[in-house]
């Protein structure tokens, strides 16, 4: 059973950073497409950021210049890099793993952040 566990959330102040982690049971990301999503209150989930195949990625609008995606396959851990954030950013983010030429995907159980003007 694929395990996907996030770390790194909490509370920080607006314009602060934060790194979110994501680590797979097992060599997960090797043989998917892995990414972070968002949820805010009320809110439906969103993409945030994430690999599209290889090294190529996709960010939100909102997030672009600010966020960035990495990855070590050799830890099966994927990042998020959260610089300059924002109230607006506050929500659970969940890290995600879809499996490629499959419709198989896994999901984290989420991490909280929030941002305080």
């Amino acid at each position: 059973q694929v395990q996907l566990v996030e770390s790194g959330g909490g509370l920080v102040q607006a314009g602060g950073s934060l790194r979110l982690s994501c680590a797979a049971s097992g060599s997960i990301f090797s043989i998917s497409v892995p990414g972070w999503y968002r949820q805010a209150p009320g809110k439906q989930r969103e993409l945030v950021a994430a690999f599209i195949s290889g090294a190529s990625t996709n960010y939100a609008d909102s997030v672009k210049g600010r966020f960035t995606i990495s990855r070590d396959n050799a830890k099966n851990t994927v990042y998020l890099q959260m610089n300059n954030l924002k109230p607006e950013d506050t929500a659970v983010y969940y890290c995600n793993a879809r499996v490629v030429s499959t419709t198989l995907t896994y999901w984290g159980q989420g991490t909280q952040v929030t941002v305080s003007s």
